[in-house]
């Protein structure tokens, strides 16, 4: 406790708490979003590389725990279907994330944000995005780069792969599981690269193994809630969510 009360006040510690049992809780109902409610909110109160480093060992340990909810068989197929996605956004992460202090980041925030909201708000109000046959293999290509270079600046890779899965119309349960290994690959890629990035770190490691507890937590109520609603609600909850984080992204990148 005295490694974490010298790195952050203890009020601000509370409200990192309290930050991350919403995000998980947010996570556990949607399948996504926990990166992103833990580094804006977090990052408005403390260091934005500090609530970078918070976030990764319960991004961690809950994408794991979505991944494996109907078995590692389940998140082996849901792997090896979506491999292409995968694999070049992990390149694309590991790349990203040794940029993390040297570039910015609003440019990148904008380019996502736009584009996502936009999608988001289209698809609430009815219109219905279909992805051909066709040339599908370079749309999966692009959006695995998108989310995974987004995700090594920013650890948050949600946007772009949420947009994909929903254009897919991809059932609830197995959108929840593809996004646990999707997400879950990609934050093991993360604490290897932010180890050499230099934002985890021995001073910042017992701040991400404390919030583990408040994610594990909130993502527990969240899949609660998760598993009252159909298909069709769920589909308007994750749009919605989509909408708000990408807004979020664009609010980010003008301030």
């Amino acid at each position: 406790m005295d490694a974490l009360t010298s790195l952050i006040p203890l009020p601000l510690l509370a409200l990192c708490f309290g930050i991350t049992l919403l995000a998980g809780t947010v996570k556990g109902m949607v399948g996504f979003a926990m990166p992103m409610v833990m580094i804006s909110l977090m990052s408005s109160v403390i260091d934005p590389e500090l609530a970078l480093a918070g976030l990764i060992l319960p991004t961690v340990i809950t994408n794991a725990t979505q991944a494996l909810r109907q078995g590692w068989r389940a998140a082996l197929e849901a792997m090896l279907r979506f491999r292409v996605f995968l694999g070049v956004g992990l390149v694309a992460l590991v790349i990203s994330s040794q940029l993390v202090r040297v570039l910015p980041q609003e440019t990148l925030l904008l380019m996502i944000g736009l584009p996502v909201s936009v999608f988001s708000a289209l698809q609430l109000m009815g219109w219905q995005l279909r992805l051909p046959e066709r040339g599908r293999l370079w749309i999966e290509s692009a959006l695995g780069g998108i989310a995974g270079f987004m995700g090594g600046f920013s650890g948050v890779w949600g946007p772009p792969t949420v947009m994909y899965l929903t254009a897919l119309d991809t059932p609830k349960a197995e959108q929840m599981r593809i996004q646990g290994v999707i997400y879950g690959a990609g934050a093991v890629v993360l604490i290897g690269s932010h180890l050499a990035s230099g934002v985890l770190r021995a001073e910042t490691v017992p701040f991400s193994l404390a919030l583990i507890a408040p994610a594990v937590l909130g993502m527990a109520i969240g899949t609660r809630l998760h598993d009252r609603i159909d298909q069709r609600a769920f589909r308007k909850a994750t749009l919605a969510v989509l909408f708000i984080v990408a807004l979020n992204l664009v609010r980010r990148a003008l301030m």
